[in-house]
């Protein structure tokens, strides 16, 4: 679950089941009866038919932990964050970043870093469409270290400068939740 939408749209689920829940959160679902093999194999169901993964492998878990932590990082939060990402995510989830890094990449094929800079390039993106912020707001905003960076990165990503990118009439972006998804 990346969203507070996949947060309504499991506890409507779980409800409809019967099943009484203590927390539903971001990437966790705490419920309170035993399931049976059948309830299990009904609440995957349901889950699936929605778009959605019932994880019970630890590591597929922390993996949905990391994108989580990226995500809410760069698209809800609005405080800075003043150390390194590798220290905030160790923080955040309790581990070693070496192993996260490891596993992420293992897994995903791909690093926490590119995965990422996806999601800073898209939000990006999001940005310069409202029209908001200038290039140098949203480099402050997104982290950049100046707007050179953001230039340099989002053309690297996306063919494009950020100034034709805000020309073009049809912008296109790709969903939060297949960012990273698809091969680099």
């Amino acid at each position: 679950m990346i969203s507070n939408r996949c947060k309504m749209l499991v506890k409507e689920e779980l409800n409809k089941l019967g099943l009484h829940f203590v927390i539903v959160d971001l990437g966790e679902v705490e419920i309170m009866e035993e399931l049976s093999a059948a309830q299990l194999d009904q609440l995957k169901g349901v889950l699936l038919s929605s778009g959605l993964e019932l994880m019970e492998d630890k590591k597929a878990v922390l993996i949905a932990k990391i994108k989580q932590v990226v995500i809410e990082m760069i698209y809800h939060s609005d405080e800075m964050i003043n150390t390194s990402f590798s220290l905030f995510l160790s923080e955040k989830l309790q581990q070693n970043y070496t192993y996260l890094s490891n596993l992420f990449s293992a897994v995903q094929g791909t690093t926490i870093e590119q995965f990422i800079i996806l999601h800073k390039i898209e939000r990006v993106k999001e940005l310069m469409i409202y029209d908001e912020l200038n290039l140098t707001e949203i480099s402050y905003k997104m982290n950049y270290s100046s707007v050179a960076h953001l230039s340099t990165q989002f053309k690297k990503f996306t063919g494009l400068t950020p100034t034709d990118y805000k020309k073009m009439k049809d912008k296109t972006r790709i969903p939060v939740e297949e960012v990273g998804e698809a091969s680099l």
